[in-house]
């Protein structure tokens, strides 16, 4: 993707944001429509985004609405029908939702959509709002200062705001130096694909929905892509090179190997998959601290998820869109200076006030998905026995049961006593399985990966 024009803002920004992602160009439109000069440092010579298809629940499309996104959001993607989870070895369907009934329920449509495309969205509308959008400026330090932050680039030069928010990702120097804590690796890897429909139309594959085959220490998701004229694959397994310690793992030996005993559909679907990339599946424990004086964490900085609930750059979006809402409560309050008291009218925006709300609300919320994520993955990975009373726990499920959901994909919470309650974890052990049914699982996919109860949400 080509670099936009790059306005100039005049001046000393009121925030910077590190990262030119989705998180950081969502963040960057959501505080400059409440009037903010922003301006964004990506470090990469060009904006764009690497990887396939990417879905958004209605908690995504609802903040899209607000801000006149949805429709050019719909023209570039695909409102599926169905998201339909099955199992990977003999393919039965376990459960599923109805997107329609869905989007009934909660105002709003669950669409895929290209990654590339998402990220186009939103610097188009970053451009449009006169967001300063500068690339080849890698961030190396953070610090405070008495009147809000400042970032050091590698070439020596420093910039400085009231404010800078850390999107800087998975890898985030800010975190590095804030917080200081490695991440953490789940011994999966994820390969992706998307190709022309043609080249799958002949593989049974379900064009019109969300299919997630889920299958012992691996998974496979597909779906349609702009206008269903592509398909997008994802194929997730266990690395026993990761297990072993090795450097190089996930590699594509092991992918064919991880997939072998799957069902005609997945099967097929293996040879499309990209094999000169993949990704390694890591994830960070959640931490309670984002905020750190005029420096705030925001998107995979703060709360890096495995995938497995669908909500990663979603949570990122969602936090900037938080943010600018508080940032818009608390944008003329009164403070006091050494000259002056608050009663004396030195209004300004009170960050510190801002801040501390986003952190409030974000925190525990997105501790949940990333718990719940890590629960969810492990579930679907389930062999033996316990993967038989998985399968028996969802096929009991009723297709509008929308328990499991309702948490995640309601409105986004401002305050904490916004944030609904959790689901009512299904214990595995639960489930009644037809008798000689333990011995002919144990023969055919080895033993269970542990005990797990029935994650929320239903999603890759």
């Amino acid at each position: 993707m080509m670099n936009p024009a790059e306005p100039s803002t005049g001046g000393k920004p009121d925030v910077i944001v590190v990262g030119g992602g989705i998180g950081g160009l969502s963040t960057a439109f959501a505080l400059a429509r409440e009037g903010l000069r922003v301006r964004v440092l990506e470090r990469a010579k060009e904006f764009g985004e690497v990887g396939a298809g990417i879905q958004i629940a209605p908690n995504c499309t609802r903040i899209l609405d607000e801000y006149g996104l949805l429709d050019e959001a719909k023209s570039l993607g695909v409102l599926p029908e169905n998201i339909v989870m099955r199992d990977a070895v003999d393919s039965r369907e376990l459960t599923r939702l109805d997107l329609r009934d869905l989007e009934r329920r909660y105002g709003f449509p669950y669409m895929v959509i290209h990654r590339s495309d998402l990220h186009g969205i939103f610097l188009r509308a970053c451009r449009r709002a006169d967001v300063e959008l500068l690339t080849d400026r890698k961030v190396v330090d953070y610090e405070n200062t008495g009147t809000g932050a400042r970032v050091r680039l590698e070439d020596g030069r420093t910039e400085e705001a009231p404010l800078v928010v850390a999107a800087d990702g998975l890898h985030s120097v800010a975190r590095r130096k804030l917080v200081g804590d490695e991440v953490v690796s789940s011994d999966y890897v994820a390969y992706r694909a998307a190709v022309p429909i043609e080249q799958v139309r002949e593989n049974g594959v379900a064009e019109k929905d969300v299919t997630v085959h889920v299958g012992p220490r691996c998974h496979f998701v597909q779906y349609a892509l702009r206008g269903g004229e592509m398909f997008n694959q994802v194929a997730v397994f266990e690395s026993p090179k990761a297990l072993a310690g090795q450097e190089d793992w996930g590699t594509p030996d092991e992918l064919d190997a991880a997939f072998a005993g799957t069902c005609d559909t997945v099967r097929k679907g293996i040879p499309l998959m990209w094999r000169d990339r993949w990704w390694q599946m890591l994830d960070r424990d959640p931490i309670e601290t984002w905020v750190h004086g005029r420096i705030a964490l925001l998107g995979d900085a703060a709360h890096p998820p495995l995938q497995y609930m669908a909500q990663g750059a979603i949570m990122a979006i969602e936090d900037g869109w938080v943010l600018a809402k508080h940032y818009a409560r608390h944008a003329a309050t009164p403070i006091a200076t050494a000259t002056a008291t608050a009663a004396d009218g030195d209004v300004r925006p009170d960050w510190d006030a801002a801040l501390a709300a986003y952190e409030a609300v974000r925190v525990e919320h997105c501790r949940r998905i990333l718990t719940t994520g890590r629960a969810w993955g492990e579930l679907w990975h389930l062999g033996g026995v316990e993967r038989l009373q998985r399968n028996a726990i969802m096929r009991a499920r009723d297709t509008y049961d929308y328990h499991f959901t309702d948490w995640v994909y309601g409105p986004t919470a401002l305050t904490p006593d916004e944030e609904p309650p959790m689901f009512t974890p299904v214990p595995l052990a639960s489930a009644a399985i037809e008798d000689g049914a333990e011995e002919d699982a144990a023969e055919k996919d080895g033993a269970g990966a542990g005990a797990a109860a029935l994650a929320g949400g239903l999603a890759q």
